[in-house]
């Protein structure tokens, strides 16, 4: 990422805020994926750590490794042309400030335009160091998956809660962050921290009155059988592609795949060659 790019990255989002033009963004693990949600123009894409529950089978993000992040990475960059591409650092990734900084600059080489980790003023020294290296970061406050323990998803719905999401929401404002991820914060509280910070607030389960929104991208698409209070499913891909694969093992067990129109043919005079040639 050149530092023009950066320069870029950093003012968007605070810009589209300041127009009152709400973000789109979604996640994103592949280049095939990646070329389709760039041309239906949303404004960021982001390679979440969350690739380890919905495409490598893992239990947990605590899982997900930088050599994952990486690989999937520099795959969804090779689609895109013109969304931001965000990049989440894994967990235990950012221990300490030169920690942070090393891997945000392999998420950045991978193709990313900016990166996003989770905490609040515990990670203010964090994102000075990694924007002080070039690059952009994104923080993520509330509901946080790479440290929750628990039943409850919801994070502040206590009044204290409430007060330590816009504490850190400040805290990584004031350290250079150019946005922060709400995820599920009640929809007046997100509200409060969406008013009080000149930088977007970008929601997950976090209501109406953020800057913008994020989606998983399968549970959009219906690709997974459970679904979250908060999430909009705008197509119900699961049924089709169970319904495609289904109707191919049947068409090969019944001799209907492949038909006269799928084969490639060789010329009369080619074949007998080909068949003297196989009996020598």
């Amino acid at each position: 990422m050149s530092e023009e790019e950066s320069r870029t990255a950093t003012g968007v989002l605070p810009e589209m805020k300041r127009r009152g033009e709400p973000i789109a963004m979604l996640t994103c693990y592949d280049f095939p994926t990646a070329v389709l949600q760039d041309a239906s123009q949303v404004d960021v894409i982001l390679v979440g750590d969350s690739v380890g529950i919905n495409i490598l089978g893992y239990e947990s993000p605590q899982q997900v490794t930088m050599e994952d992040m990486l690989h999937h990475t520099r795959a969804v960059s090779r689609g895109v042309r013109n969304a931001i591409l965000l990049a989440d650092l894994p967990y235990r990734s950012y221990e300490t400030d030169a920690q942070a900084v090393v891997n945000a600059r392999q998420l950045a080489d991978a193709g990313a335009d900016m990166v996003k980790l989770e905490g609040a003023g515990e990670v203010a020294g964090r994102i000075g160091a990694i924007t002080a290296d070039g690059i952009p970061v994104v923080g993520h406050v509330g509901h946080l998956p790479q440290t929750w323990k628990g039943n409850r998803h919801v994070y502040g719905d206590r009044a204290d809660e409430a007060a330590r999401v816009l504490a850190g929401a400040l805290a990584l404002e004031a350290a250079g962050a150019s946005a922060v991820v709400l995820e599920c914060v009640p929809e007046q509280v997100a509200g409060v921290v969406s008013r009080a910070l000149r930088i977007p607030t970008i929601g997950i389960g976090s209501g109406r009155r953020c800057d913008g929104q994020v989606l998983v991208a399968p549970d959009l698409l219906g690709l997974n059988d459970f679904s979250f209070r908060y999430s909009k499913r705008y197509a119900e891909l699961g049924g089709t592609i169970r319904n495609a694969f289904a109707r191919y093992v049947t068409d090969v067990k019944e001799k209907r795949y492949p038909a006269e129109e799928h084969r490639y043919r060789i010329r009369n005079e080619e074949l007998r060659k080909f068949k003297a040639l196989a009996e020598e």
